[in-house]
């Protein structure tokens, strides 16, 4: 088929199917540009609680689709690849966790959304990079917590509360591998130009950014800023849609150290793809299934998160 005709049969399938598409920032331009709903992991599991389609086809990396169904078990919940999965939620192992937190009973679990609903189900409340400081700072300051599994995005919250969270030691393969060199290099010859950065980054790229944020804290200011160059180390996906909002400033993505990769590009996002989304409307599969024990335990982090989000 050829884009044209992927893209009305898409339309076709999701109006005679009661679907709706979800999609995630970091996803291909073509796939955003196709959604229903484009936002960052709050975004989206705040979108497939209220949405009342039949279908939720999330074009983003499984644990998304898991999230999905965990609060919408009613639906069916379809994700375009199945391997679509996610580096930092497979650096916590769930076994491992569990025995984790068996070590540590006197301490309240707080972990990442992206994380398996096998960890969730280990887990007190869950957060967002959006929401993350605003619900750890609901805590006593004397709390014991563990913050799993990203210990950059922990760190940074430590270091932004006064904490002393005990951090699981998790990373994301993208947000790990942004150079500092380049990135010095690139304000050198922009000097205007705003740094933006993922809290899931490594604490020197923290330190040399204008601002640190969720996907959609980045998006935001780059919106509302008068600058009209901003240097972008987050997974390059996001800068389609701040070149939507935003035509007339320029955006940078911050290269890896390996110069031989496009290690800011998620390769687990960029394996949706406009047929892949296709053939799941089509066919209703791959279908995402949470085993109902682990459901029913996991559900009740992730409602905690939206209580404390409000």
């Amino acid at each position: 088929m050829t884009k044209e005709e992927l893209i009305e049969g898409i339309n076709r399938l999701r109006r005679e199917k009661r679907a709706v598409i979800l999609a995630h920032y970091y996803q291909r331009g073509e796939i955003q540009d196709i959604a229903d709903v484009v936002g960052d992991s709050l975004a989206l599991a705040q979108w497939a609680q209220k949405s009342d389609a039949d279908i939720l086809v999330v074009c983003g990396v499984h644990f998304m689709g898991e999230t999905a169904k965990i609060l919408s078990p009613e639906k069916k919940v379809l994700v375009p690849d199945m391997e679509a999965g996610c580096s930092l939620a497979d650096s916590c192992d769930a076994e491992k966790f569990a025995a984790f937190v068996a070590a540590h009973p006197d301490h309240t679990v707080i972990s990442y959304v992206n994380t398996t609903a096998a960890v969730k189900a280990h887990t007190d409340v869950v957060v967002t990079s959006t929401n993350a400081r605003k619900i750890v700072d609901q805590f006593p300051k004397d709390a014991k917590l563990i913050f799993s599994p990203d210990r950059n995005l922990g760190g940074y919250i430590n270091s932004v509360t006064g904490r002393e969270m005990l951090l699981w030691d998790g990373a994301c393969h993208v947000h790990e591998r942004f150079s500092m060199e380049k990135l010095a290099q690139l304000k050198q010859e922009h000097p205007q130009a705003k740094v933006l950065a993922h809290p899931e980054c490594r604490q020197y790229i923290l330190n040399a950014a204008d601002v640190v944020g969720s996907t959609q804290a980045l998006l935001d200011f780059a919106v509302k800023s008068d600058a009209e160059e901003f240097i972008v180390a987050t997974e390059s996906g996001i800068l389609h849609e701040m070149r939507k909002r935003c035509p007339h400033k320029t955006f940078i993505p911050v290269p890896p150290d390996d110069p031989a990769c496009a290690c800011n590009e998620c390769n687990y996002m960029r394996l949706n793809t406009l047929q892949k989304l296709y053939d799941c409307l089509d066919r209703e599969s791959p279908e995402i299934t949470v085993d109902p024990d682990i459901r029913e335990r996991a559900v009740k982090p992730i409602l905690r998160m939206m209580e404390m989000s409000r």
